[in-house]
């Protein structure tokens, strides 16, 4: 973990449970890790591995048959630690604290955004809520706003409703809206899907530049491990509501030590290598959220099973940073193995 001076979120052994017809899915099962101010953390993995289980437990927008079971999610505020996990999900101290000091940019901004409502109203409307401003003032900052997006015509743009715009204008004013309070940490939810590379581009040259001028703290989840290598200053693997592994962008891309770490990279293509290099697909599917194996989650997938992962594997803490859960973490067979 980073010092506090410099950690915008602290969380610890988060346990975030869903319940429906009288069985449970442990969506996420004890993750740790701390988002540092001005900083990117990745954190990548299949579908249905917890990583927007994760932001939403952060956001305490939880789906009403879940909770929090255990575990602590704190906010390191200018006024002093607050315990998200504590707080009521719509009492008055989380509706603040939404929005103005943790903002978040979902994943389908034509569902996130209100079909009824002119961009500038949504915009504006966040503004009402979290400042002072009066009516003449917020809608300029709307403006502002998405001229700072990039989108052009903003004074005709600002009044114009969500189906007007193009998927990844629609993209921007979501982080135009996320981004009009300033907050203190960004989560942003696979940000750019369904986007075309270009517009992806442009997106991450925002987030970028507002982290870098803001100093704003970044979540980015993300399935794409080339985004990865691109943005991230820290990464965390998820795997069936569990970090297998985390650390830096070069100690969990250059050094990976988890199986599945090294299984996500060898099943994307390298520039550079043309068509002759080999792209393995993970071999056979998650498990059954319901009906979870006793040991290592991912046994049933890996070529380095051993008797041992029938249990499930302890965090190692193989420096200050870096961090796995592996039975086979220093076998020096697989990691040779891997290199060729």
């Amino acid at each position: 973990m980073a010092p506090a001076s410099d950690v915008a979120l602290t969380v610890k052994d988060l346990k975030t449970f869903i319940y429906t017809n009288n069985r449970c899915n442990k969506a996420v099962n004890g993750v740790s890790f701390s988002i540092r101010r001005g900083r990117t953390l990745c954190v990548v993995g299949e579908s249905g591995c917890g990583k927007s289980v994760t932001a939403a437990s952060i956001m305490q927008l939880l789906p009403t048959l879940s909770r929090i079971e255990a575990g602590e999610i704190t906010y390191h505020s200018d006024r002093g630690d607050i315990r998200i996990d504590l707080l009521p999900r719509n009492g008055r101290k989380m509706r603040a604290i939404r929005g103005q000091d943790i903002a978040m940019i979902f994943q389908d901004p034509m569902t996130a955004l209100n079909p009824v409502y002119t961009i500038g109203f949504q915009i504006m409307e966040m503004l009402r809520y979290h400042t002072r401003l009066g009516w003449r003032a917020r809608y300029r900052k709307a403006v502002e706003l998405l001229r700072s997006m990039g989108i052009p015509l903003p004074e005709q743009r600002v009044d114009e409703y969500p189906h007007m715009y193009s998927g990844g204008m629609r993209q921007r004013a979501m982080i135009a809206m996320a981004m009009s309070c300033n907050p203190k940490l960004l989560i942003a939810d696979e940000p750019t899907t369904a986007l075309d590379v270009t517009i992806q581009a442009q997106i991450f040259d925002l987030m970028e530049t507002l982290k870098r001028e803001h100093g704003t703290a970044v979540m980015l989840i993300t399935h794409d491990m080339g985004v990865v290598a691109e943005l991230a200053d820290e990464v965390a693997v998820m795997y069936m509501g569990s970090i297998v592994e985390a650390g830096t962008v070069d100690e969990v891309l250059r050094t990976p030590r988890h199986p599945y770490t090294r299984a996500l990279l060898e099943s994307i293509p390298i520039l550079g290598r043309g068509k002759a290099q080999e792209i393995h697909a993970i071999p056979g599917q998650t498990p059954n959220p319901y009906k979870r194996p006793p040991g290592c989650q991912f046994a049933d997938r890996c070529r380095y099973r051993i008797a041992r992962c029938e249990t499930m594997p302890e965090e190692t803490q193989l420096s200050g940073t870096h961090r796995v859960m592996c039975w086979r973490h220093a076998d020096e067979e697989v990691h040779l193995d891997a290199a060729e």
